[in-house]
């Protein structure tokens, strides 16, 4: 099965490296359309899987990551335009140089080829992943979690038909509807067939992956991300970047678990954070400094500071310096995104350099680690690894170069 899937994938890779800009913009608008068209058709499937998660115990975090309404399909479809609208990533000439010997060599961008992306309850991303790696001329082959199979399913179902009516290879996109273990280990040793394999879900799945695959890997990392309260910070500004952080959406990478807070502060800033987290009942797990500030919160442990929740839960750290503050992080960040809030140019630059993470921020929400938001249009996921891509994934990471050499008779 995934052997015939993979050769399919090749075919239809070989097709679209000599597909138009035109082509391809129509196909990505054509699913867009066929999406919103078809959205209760999707959404009726997806109640299925919503059901049969709650059945299984899903906390609200993947809950929410699973969910797909009217909005969020339209939102998919946004996406699916925005990607259209975008530079072709293909055929762009990186350098160019003539050698004494008269040969003209340019170097080039193109598609990687085959890409495969192993994913879990996100079933958004099998519409973002292939709108990605159709616009950039890669084929792809999708294997999303059980949880969301039904969706996943129908999505797939009414991409294919808007590509095929496009007049490009339906095999660009295909969906492994095998979600045993089996079918994933399997994809993972497909060097035949894959040129990349992408990583999407937990720390379980990607670290299987990554240890596991003879297919080149690029990690997309979970995200405990960090948020710093430096002694100067605008404590009202602070309180509204957290809450927005924690709270917009739990269940995405991109939103802030853990707190670090200068001792200096740590007394009137938590009671002023507490209040606005209580809107949302977020539970604080702090350290004993943190219980000192506001007694009402519990106490955590240590593996609380490198803790990714996806739930309304957040630990506090208390620190006495911008220093220590990068330090902690430092060791408990999983590379993500990381803030500081402070008024203090000094030590918003000592901690925007030395920080080790794919996005560094200065007073403003971690959620703004998307695709979307950084004019990438859709993400193929948010690269926390430091070779080829690193943060938010577009189009251009989903191209390689290669050389083509003019000659006139030229022997060596």
């Amino acid at each position: 099965m995934l052997k015939e899937l993979g050769m399919k994938a090749k075919k239809a890779a070989a097709l679209l490296t000599s597909a138009t800009s035109k082509q391809k913009n129509d196909a990505l608008i054509n699913i867009g359309n066929a999406l919103v068209d078809n959205a209760d058709y999707i959404i009726e499937q997806n109640k299925i899987d919503l059901e049969n998660g709650r059945k299984a115990g899903l906390n609200e975090g993947l809950l929410d990551r699973l969910m797909l309404n009217l909005d969020r399909i339209k939102g998919i479809a946004d996406s699916c335009a925005q990607v259209a609208e975008l530079d072709d990533p293909c055929g762009i000439v990186l350098e160019e140089v003539t050698r004494p010997n008269g040969l003209l060599i340019k170097k080039v961008s193109c598609p990687m080829g085959v890409i495969g992306i192993i994913y879990e309850a996100r079933p958004n991303v099998t519409a973002d992943a292939a709108c990605l790696c159709l616009k950039s001329g890669n084929a792809v082959i999708l294997r999303g979690g059980k949880e969301a199979i039904n969706s996943n399913i129908a999505i797939a179902e009414v991409m294919r038909s808007a590509i095929e009516k496009s007049g490009l290879p339906i095999d660009t996109v295909q969906l492994v509807t095998n979600t045993d273990r089996e079918s994933s280990t399997a994809l993972m040793t497909m060097n035949d067939y894959l040129d990349c394999l992408i990583p999407r879900g937990g720390k379980a799945l990607i670290k299987a992956v990554v240890q596991n695959s003879t297919v080149p890997v690029i990690e997309t990392g979970s995200g405990n991300c960090h948020i710093y309260v430096d002694e100067s910070a605008d404590i009202d500004m602070a309180s509204k970047i957290i809450f927005n952080a924690k709270t917009q959406r739990i269940g995405v990478c991109n939103a802030c678990e853990s707190l670090v807070i200068h001792s200096s502060i740590i007394n009137e800033a938590l009671p002023i954070i507490k209040k606005k987290l209580d809107e949302k009942n977020v539970e604080i797990r702090g350290d004993k400094r943190a219980l000192t500030a506001c007694p009402d919160i519990k106490a955590a442990s240590e593996d609380d500071f490198a803790a990714e929740y996806l739930d309304y839960i957040i630990s506090v750290k208390t620190v006495d310096s911008v220093e220590e503050a990068i330090e902690h992080i430092n060791a408990n960040s999983t590379g993500h995104s990381e803030s500081i809030i402070t008024q203090n140019n000094d030590n918003a630059m000592k901690f925007m350099q030395r920080i080790d993470s794919s996005s560094v921020y200065h007073n403003a929400s971690t959620r703004f680690t998307d695709g979307g938001e950084f004019g990438l249009g859709a993400e193929i996921g948010i690269s926390t690894q430091k070779l080829h891509a690193r943060g938010p994934m577009g189009l251009r990471e989903l191209t390689t170069t290669k050389y083509l050499i003019f000659g006139n008779g030229q022997i060596r």
